[in-house]
């Protein structure tokens, strides 16, 4: 293990409104792979760095952003603010079971222009010295035709200069235009990906895999595949190897915002500290077990 790994993870954050159940709103911030951010840097303690890379406004809900990602310990310095702009908002309305409905508000946020601005070609020349470059599903829908050539290309450099790539499928039908440009979009990416962490459901809902073995089967040249199933267990495809590791069975679930984002957190974190693929698994199931009993994304530290 590189004893001080350096992490870069891309993304969008946004405005979160939590609506509570006397129709009250609670607002915070939230976003797959800052969501990621936030509980890596938290179980990786005071190992290694972890930078937060997108674009923001010059608004006050940005600053506060930034503020709350610097109490967090995430390096801010790839976070572009674009004056004029703002950040994507979306509310969470949950139903008695904890499951999720989202609304949205994000078609103007500045991480579109993310890797378009002038002030990007530095941000995207850093990125390949990263030991690990993590970005998901929603990074290539939010960051537009342009932009995912862009990172394409880091992609490319960052694994030539020995560093890791880890992606995280999160497909969202609603961000892409059709189901077609979706795939295009995965399919050059998962080319250049050292770690896929994938949720069963959404590889079924964009490629159409019936089981976890046609998943496994559609990445031979991937080398650790990690297959997340809600409250069943983890399946795991690593050097050849194979693991199933069982979820933490929790007694009333709350919310399960953030559950698979914290589950890779911590498989992340645990890859990085040496963990074995099976002890990885275990830790990405006891903290998504932790966040899915408190509302919101992010649990109180």
């Amino acid at each position: 293990m590189n004893t001080t790994p350096h992490v870069a993870l891309i993304g969008e954050c946004m405005i979160e409104l939590q609506q509570r159940a006397d129709g009250s709103l609670h607002q915070s911030f939230g976003g797959d792979t800052l969501n990621t951010a936030v509980y890596l840097r938290r179980e990786l303690g005071d190992i290694g760095t972890v930078d937060y890379v997108t674009a923001l406004g010059d608004d006050s809900f940005s600053d506060a952003m930034c503020q709350q990602w610097t109490e967090e310990g995430l390096g801010i310095g790839n976070v572009q603010r674009l004056p004029g702009r703002l950040p994507g908002l979306y509310c969470i309305q949950t139903d008695a079971n904890g499951e999720r409905k989202f609304l949205y508000w994000r078609n103007e946020a500045a991480v579109r222009d993310c890797f378009t601005t002038p002030a990007a070609e530095p941000i995207l020349a850093a990125l390949p010295a990263y030991d690990v470059v993590y970005f998901s599903g929603i990074t290539l829908a939010v960051l537009g035709e342009v932009g995912r050539e862009r990172l394409l290309d880091t992609l490319i450099e960052t694994r030539k200069r020995g560093g890791k790539v880890v992606f995280d499928n999160n497909y969202r039908p609603r961000l892409w235009a059709h189901i077609e440009a979706a795939r295009a979009a995965y399919h050059r990416v998962l080319a250049h990906v050292d770690i896929a962490v994938l949720t069963e459901d959404d590889e079924r809902a964009l490629f159409g895999y019936a089981d976890s073995e046609q998943v496994f089967a559609a990445y031979p040249a991937i080398d650790e595949v990690v297959l997340k199933r809600g409250a069943d267990a983890c399946l795991i495809r690593c050097a050849g190897q194979r693991f199933e590791v069982p979820a933490v069975k929790v007694e009333k679930v709350i919310d399960t915002t953030a559950a698979g984002d914290s589950f890779s957190a911590a498989y992340l974190a645990s890859r990085l500290k040496g963990g074995s693929p099976e002890q990885a698994a275990l830790a990405g199931h006891q903290l998504a077990s932790r966040v899915i009993q408190v509302a919101g994304a992010l649990i109180p530290r």
